[in-house]
């Protein structure tokens, strides 16, 4: 599973966009921390995502509290963040954004587990930068076959999901 939030957000317009990406891509949550009350007067929510998701907002960092074994993973432009497409995304993972006009708070950004960037050549909206994380995440985790590598060649086929056999585990006397 994965979610998505952001820190600090004040726009309604990116909050909206944000949960109708979430929507769309699967996310099990959506969650913000210390957002403004402007945020929440949800008109580009087209989708109706709050109704489909559960979505979490918490008034500091010190109420964020996410599912045991859930890595936090912080989206921001840090010299010590991992690009975007080389980094392993975590099995259970959430996502959060800084606000639209500034960066992931220090504290924030020593409580996650992991940072990423997005490669660009500027920062760009917080609303398309979620998207861009869960399409990756979708892309890298999903199970699509490989690009082809020359122009107009065939992609192979999506792979079939097998189911590992049964695991036995001895009792611990």
């Amino acid at each position: 599973y994965f979610a998505i939030g952001v820190e600090g957000i004040s726009k309604a317009v990116n909050l909206g966009n944000l949960l109708r990406s979430a929507h769309a891509f699967g996310a099990s949550f959506v969650f913000t921390i210390g957002a403004d009350d402007e945020a929440f007067e949800l008109r580009s929510d087209t989708s109706k995502a709050s109704i489909h998701l559960p979505v979490y907002h918490w008034r500091s960092l010190k109420e964020l509290k996410l599912p045991k074994g859930c890595s936090l993973v912080g989206v921001e432009i840090l010299d010590a963040a991992h690009d975007l497409p080389s980094f392993p995304h975590p099995q259970r993972a959430a996502y959060v954004l800084g606000p639209e006009r500034g960066a992931l708070t220090p504290e924030l950004a020593a409580r996650c587990q992991h940072l990423v960037r997005i490669p660009a050549a500027f920062s760009l909206n917080l609303a398309t930068a979620g998207a861009i994380v869960m399409y990756d995440r979708l892309r890298s985790l999903g199970r699509f076959g490989s690009r082809p590598v020359a122009e107009h060649a065939e992609a192979p086929e999506r792979a079939a999901h097998v189911q590992g056999a049964p695991k036995k585990r001895r009792r611990q006397g």
